[in-house]
């Protein structure tokens, strides 16, 4: 890591209308750190890291901006004039609040093995200090955690809850002292640390191995028998153990997901954990096991996420399972990670899955970059990067998707640890060696969402006047205010007015490779 420059950020932005004026945001500035990518990461240790704070409301006829950027801008904020005539600007977006759509759920992370070690890895405040810009009001405010059942390829060890064959009964199911040592403390000081309850998404990789006609967690292989046999129970049955013993560390799930990507384990010598189902064995499994199993436990009220894989198997995998009525009465949502989602247009995909199928939400349950063979790994301080995060919220956003999860919370320099050498990026990246971590483009591209879209805010239209580089999504939160991100993956600034008809014009400007949030009280 020789030649790393680091320098304090005191961003100053001047904007030709003049409406603009500089404030301070957050008590603590970036510790900026520049690598060999195209933008900086923010250092952090025990005493010592950024934060947006608390976000204040201006009074009506005012705004606040929030700017990140390539150039170094990190949540960097300040405060605009409503104006009552057109600023004359050639981009106007027009918010049209009468048009509305899907309420946000939220947005968050995965408590892999992987990200608790790395945290715990970290000295006890700088362990404090990265749960806080996660999960406090100071920070970015995530409120939905995943978190897988047992181990992934991001754990350091196979192992499952159950790991004695032919213990049907789960007579010897028990938690890993991965759980009780490192995710459930973990996910303890995050709830303590939000001011609401967090919102858990349980997904398991694979079943024991003795239930697989494979006899292995990982490769080509799905569960023995046929859905209603003994195996199919057994395993829907973990799911209710799995959610006792959590409750016993006073954790309760929000939603369970019917098993991280299906299709994985369909693939022949597929390299890490995973259970095959086609979208017809997952349907009788929910109809004849699954379900019942739920809907008779003290956890009916449990959320159920079909899919849990690839958009691109959308429609087709929603028309399966949820045309079949026993199997769509326990469905709640469907739940879609971004790896092929450059291949799998989201209108096709994701506007066609809600056209059929309204009453399912649907919820981005995992992402990350470097995972790709082409691009590997940890790139620190890759805006190209960030600017891929917010292109596919804002995409998600706009085509009915609930939330979006950030896959590992922390990683390490080398995207790990990971038993299957699957090495990825992470919005947060640890460097135990010197107590500190670094927090990412990423991290930011997160914020601009799970920092100002709070759970219930309702998605609106919005309208522009000419086609540009800018993209955009809007809503109005419960307390009525409304926000606005807008992206500009371009290289030239583009300057722009809002057009709200309760309050008037806002003039604004969307710096080269910036993300942007505005907000503002309509009433």
């Amino acid at each position: 890591m020789a030649g790393i420059t680091t320098y304090t950020l005191f961003i100053v932005c001047i904007v030709s209308t003049g409406v603009i004026t500089h404030t301070q945001a957050g008590s603590k500035s970036c510790e900026a750190r520049m690598f060999s990518e195209d933008s900086v990461v923010c250092e952090c240790n025990a005493t010592h890291c950024d934060s947006v704070g608390k976000v204040t409301l201006p009074a009506v006829g005012q705004f606040v901006t929030f700017l990140t950027s390539e150039a170094g801008s990190r949540l960097h904020q300040e405060q605009g004039q409503v104006q009552r005539n057109s600023t004359g600007a050639a981009v106007r977006i027009t918010l049209v609040p009468q048009q509305k759509y899907q309420h946000v759920q939220g947005f968050g992370g995965a408590m892999t093995d992987a990200a608790a070690i790395n945290i715990l890895s970290l000295s006890t405040g700088a362990q404090d200090q990265l749960l806080r810009q996660y999960f406090s009001p100071e920070g970015i405010e995530y409120n939905t955690v995943r978190v897988p059942m047992a181990s992934c390829d991001f754990s350091t060890r196979l192992y499952t809850y159950a790991d004695t064959p032919g213990d049907y009964s789960l007579l010897n199911f028990t938690l890993a002292k991965e759980d009780t040592h490192m995710k459930i403390p973990l996910l303890q000081q995050a709830q303590a640390l939000s001011p609401r309850p967090l919102s858990l998404l349980a997904s398991a990789w694979s079943s024991p191995a003795w239930m697989k006609t494979n006899g292995e967690l990982m490769g080509k292989g799905s569960l023995k028998g046929k859905p209603g046999g003994k195996e199919y129970k057994a395993w829907a049955q973990y799911y209710i153990r799995f959610l006792e013993e959590y409750e016993k560390h006073n954790i309760s799930f929000w939603a369970l997901s019917t098993g991280n990507e299906p299709t994985s384990g369909e693939l022949t010598n597929y390299s890490f954990q995973a259970l095959g189902f086609t979208p017809e064995q997952q349907r009788d499994w929910l109809a004849l096991d699954l379900g019942p199993a739920l809907h008779s436990s003290p956890y009916a009220k449990t959320r159920v996420i079909i899919l849990d894989d690839q958009r691109l198997l959308l429609p087709h995998w929603a028309k399966v399972v949820l045309s079949d009525i026993h199997a769509a009465r326990y469905v709640h949502g469907i739940g879609v990670h971004w790896y092929w989602d450059r291949y799998a247009p989201a209108d096709i995909t994701l506007g066609t899955t809600h056209d059929l199928y309204p009453e399912y939400f649907l919820f981005g349950t995992e992402a990350c970059s470097g995972w790709s063979s082409l691009d590997r790994g940890v790139r620190l301080g890759s805006w190209r990067r960030a600017e891929d995060y917010a292109h596919d919220i804002i995409e998600d956003l706009n085509n009915h998707v609930t939330g979006w999860m950030d896959w590992n919370l922390a990683l390490d320099l080398g995207g790990g640890p990971n038993w299957a050498k699957n090495f990825v990026d992470s919005s947060i990246i640890v460097d135990s060696s010197r107590d500190v971590f670094y927090k990412q483009p990423t991290f930011y591209s997160m914020a601009h969402f799970s920092k100002f879209l709070w759970e219930g805010s309702q998605r609106v239209g919005v309208s522009v006047s000419k086609h540009s580089a800018l993209e955009t999504t809007a809503f109005i939160r419960p307390d009525g205010s409304a926000v606005l991100i807008v992206l500009n993956r371009s290289d030239v600034e583009v300057p722009f007015e809002v057009w709200d008809q309760t309050v008037g014009f806002l003039p604004s400007s969307a710096p080269p490779h910036s993300l942007l949030t505005l907000l503002w009280k309509r009433s």
